[in-house]
């Protein structure tokens, strides 16, 4: 039986389970504290005493879909659970949410899956770790780790608009300064793909064009009729803006997408920000739970 196991039912994983889940006659899915998700089993996951619940599931499921956020002692999900998912007897596949922060500072090259991993924050060196320590845990036990390192993501809830109508939107004055976007429903797609196709390896997901994020802000406040809010320096955006938020600073790398496109075979949805944008100001953008579809 087809048993999906989402070890972290987060924000990309209910995009996929909506769209592609009745490829699976069984999705269970974790979180610290599980609520009611549609046809989704949950269950609560505590990494420092999984429970037994969460061991059946391990040993029930034949996919595996991983999106935790790894720290600086590693992925709280490989650490909890390394020995029973390497015993299992029904695995078939693994897909792992990675991110293109593993990459660094390429001084604004383009650059694809092959690239030197350079890290400017110990957010990425604790996602290149958790890639390794996944990618080796398949060799070990002979099945297929797709990790998809995603671009920054954007969707329902999560984008320029709902930022600009909570004050949270930003520009900050970095001539040259691009990164990678990522539509989530063009993320749901590369997880289905990855596992239709038992794909192993490693695929960025990304649209087409790396831009400005002041770009983005800009188009988003025309769109919805708002003023823009007022570009900032880079020393006055370390005064004010969160670590999270300076990161994205931190380093330039255009990324490619070719082998997202050829390998798995994803046609984007949302080639670009505009596209998607425009999308989400058509068919609305505030939060909204695919699950409670």
């Amino acid at each position: 039986m087809p048993t999906l196991l989402c070890l972290g039912l987060g924000y990309c994983a209910r995009f996929y389970v909506a769209e592609f889940g009745a490829r699976f006659e069984r999705i269970i899915g974790t979180s610290r504290t599980p609520k009611p998700a549609g046809h989704v089993e949950m269950l609560a996951f505590d990494s420092a005493a999984p429970s037994d619940e969460v061991r059946a599931a391990v040993a029930a499921a034949t996919h595996l879909l991983l999106s935790a956020t790894p720290s600086e002692t590693g992925d709280p999900i490989f650490n909890a659970l390394e020995n029973a998912i390497a015993s299992s007897s029904t695995l078939a596949s693994i897909v792992y949410l990675s991110s293109l922060g593993v990459y660094g500072d390429h001084d604004g090259a383009w650059v694809d899956e092959t690239a030197t991993t350079i890290p400017a924050h110990a957010r990425g060196g604790a996602r290149l770790a958790a890639e390794q320590a996944w990618q080796a845990l398949g060799r070990q036990r002979g099945v297929p780790v797709a990790v998809l390192r995603l671009a920054g993501i954007y969707g329902l809830g999560q984008n320029a608009f709902t930022r600009l109508l909570a004050g949270r939107a930003h520009r900050v004055a970095k001539p040259g300064h691009v990164f990678n976007r990522i539509h989530v429903s063009d993320i749901a797609q590369a997880i289905d793909a990855a596992f239709a196709r038992s794909a192993d390896g490693v695929f960025n997901v990304t649209d087409d064009e790396p831009a400005a994020y002041s770009d983005q802000v800009l188009m988003a406040a025309k769109l919805i009729g708002v003023d823009p809010p007022k570009q900032l320096s880079m020393e006055k955006a370390r005064e004010i803006l969160t670590p999270m938020a300076l990161s994205f600073y931190a380093g330039c790398v255009r990324v490619k997408n070719d082998r997202l496109k050829r390998a798995l075979g994803v046609t984007l949805r949302y080639s670009t920000y505009r596209e998607g944008l425009r999308a989400l100001f058509d068919g609305g953008y505030e939060a909204r739970d695919p699950l409670d579809a």
